[in-house]
């Protein structure tokens, strides 16, 4: 992306991370890092270093590695590729007063790249927008630490502002209904609409994470700006990891319980993903297939996640100049 010179405010673009490469190597580089993050596991540190050091990353890796490289892009890692290409539409949707640089909180370009390519513009105004539209502590208020550790480093920080939800946005939840709508004029309606999101542990949500509740909302906003019926769509959460409860119903759950019932056509949305990355090309459209195929059903289709679509990018862009409002 070109410098600016006359940078009014710049913008931090942060998604999740990804591994460098598809390798056991860079993979358990990248786990190491994720997982030791004490907003991702709340546990003793202790003892968590010694689950973490002497069993997760001695048998994950290579598990994960096989994982990325059937999503693998020539480019590179889906997530990054999306990413950085809605990073460069940003900047051509708001020009060049405003200055955007991708960041990922785990992995690179890191959140520490990221803001140094901003202050290099000239840009003493930062506004903190994660790539998460429902809030959580394992997420957003994780990206945020990142950033105060890096500034922790600085004598002189810049004016910070953090965008720390967006879950019920009307733009957002209008480019999910849009994507939906265009994916089933091409493909039909099913049966049935999953409304998937990445699981969190019930104990996050006890102890007062929002998340939940937040990603409730998005599925009925989104079901009511598509005019469903309550039968008509299911919300349900992916990606489960432990032993401990997470948050249920969970996705395959819900995927063999619907083939069991007579379900044969089933479409799956990811509205907590801002991009497609390894939970939703392998997990979702990969994994869960075989799951519903398997239990009965016959058709399942995967909707891609809105990436850098222009009603996404245009959404994004009226979030970041709602909360830069003063600073042009």
């Amino acid at each position: 992306m070109t410098e600016t010179t006359d940078c009014k405010a710049g913008i931090l673009l942060i998604n999740l991370g990804t591994p460098d490469s598809p390798s056991p190597r860079d993979v358990k580089r990248y786990l190491r890092e994720f997982l030791w993050d004490p907003r991702v596991v709340e546990m003793p540190r202790l003892l968590w270093w010694l689950i973490l050091n002497g069993f997760i990353l001695n048998i994950r890796p290579r598990r994960s590695a096989q994982a990325y490289a059937r999503i693998w892009k020539d480019e590179g890692s889906p997530l990054l590729v999306h990413t950085l290409a809605q990073a460069k539409a940003l900047q051509q949707h708001l020009g060049g007063e405003i200055k955007v640089a991708p960041a990922m909180r785990y992995g690179n370009p890191s959140i520490n790249a990221g803001l140094e390519e901003l202050q290099s513009a000239g840009c003493q105004r930062i506004l903190v927008f994660p790539l998460y539209p429902q809030y959580s502590a394992t997420t957003t208020a994780s990206a945020f630490d990142a950033v105060v550790k890096t500034l922790n480093q600085q004598r002189v920080i810049p004016e910070l502002r953090l965008l720390n939800q967006y879950y019920d946005d009307p733009g957002y939840i209008q480019a999910l209904a849009d994507r939906i709508t265009a994916y089933q004029a091409q493909h039909g309606k099913p049966d049935k609409l999953i409304l998937s999101y990445h699981g969190l542990p019930q104990r996050y949500a006890d102890a007062g994470d929002p998340y939940p509740g937040q990603c409730r909302k998005t599925s009925s906003a989104l079901a009511a700006t598509l005019k469903l019926d309550n039968n008509d769509w299911v919300h349900s959460y992916q990606s489960r990891m432990g032993r401990e409860p997470w948050l249920a119903p969970a996705t395959s759950d819900v995927l063999r319980e619907l083939a069991a019932s007579g379900c044969k056509h089933v479409q799956i949305a990811c509205p907590g993903f801002s991009a497609d990355c390894l939970e939703t090309l392998e997990e979702i459209a990969m994994e869960n297939r075989e799951v519903f195929l398997q239990a009965g059903g016959e058709t399942y289709e995967y909707i891609p996640c809105l990436n850098e679509s222009e009603a996404h990018i245009k959404a994004l862009a009226n979030l970041a100049e709602r909360y830069l409002g003063g600073w042009l």
